[in-house]
């Protein structure tokens, strides 16, 4: 389990951060992503995507790209998958059942930009709370927490 509080990292910190959250993360969990638009959610969930697959010995994607508008990106791994959801444009439960959001959580690593939907909800699996705010530009307070 790894947890941080009001620790404000250098943009260039965000690799070491990932990095970090990767060693405490093991198939199943899950990874909710908060902040404001543009405050480097997507970039902390490329950097977790990317030490993903060096740690598990595997070639990183040539790209990672947002998927806001897909609203769901895989990445195949040897053993697992990684799931990264947007659910900015997602408005009901329902349609996280269409997506097979629920079945996908559970032998994979899921990484979700944007959850309020589902913390919002009766939500009743363990997850990591990124929660990034700005605090200057290229500084941010990163707290982490394992709800």
């Amino acid at each position: 389990m790894f947890n941080l509080e009001n620790h404000i990292a250098d943009i260039s910190e965000i690799e070491k951060i990932a990095l970090k959250i990767c060693k405490a993360i093991s198939v199943g969990d899950i990874i909710m992503l908060q902040g404001e638009l543009g405050v480097g959610k997507t970039t902390l969930s490329r950097s977790i995507i990317n030490n993903l697959h060096l740690l598990n010995g595997s070639q990183r994607p040539d790209s990672i790209n947002s998927p806001t508008y897909p609203i769901l990106l895989t990445y195949d791994l040897t053993i697992y998958q990684i799931y990264h959801y947007d659910f900015y444009r997602v408005k009901t439960i329902k349609e996280l059942d269409d997506l097979d959001f629920f079945e996908n959580t559970k032998n994979n690593i899921t990484l979700i930009e944007w959850p309020e939907l589902l913390i919002d909800s009766s939500f009743d699996s363990k997850y990591y709370l990124i929660n990034i705010d700005f605090q200057k530009e290229n500084k941010r307070i990163i707290n982490i927490k394992y709800i």
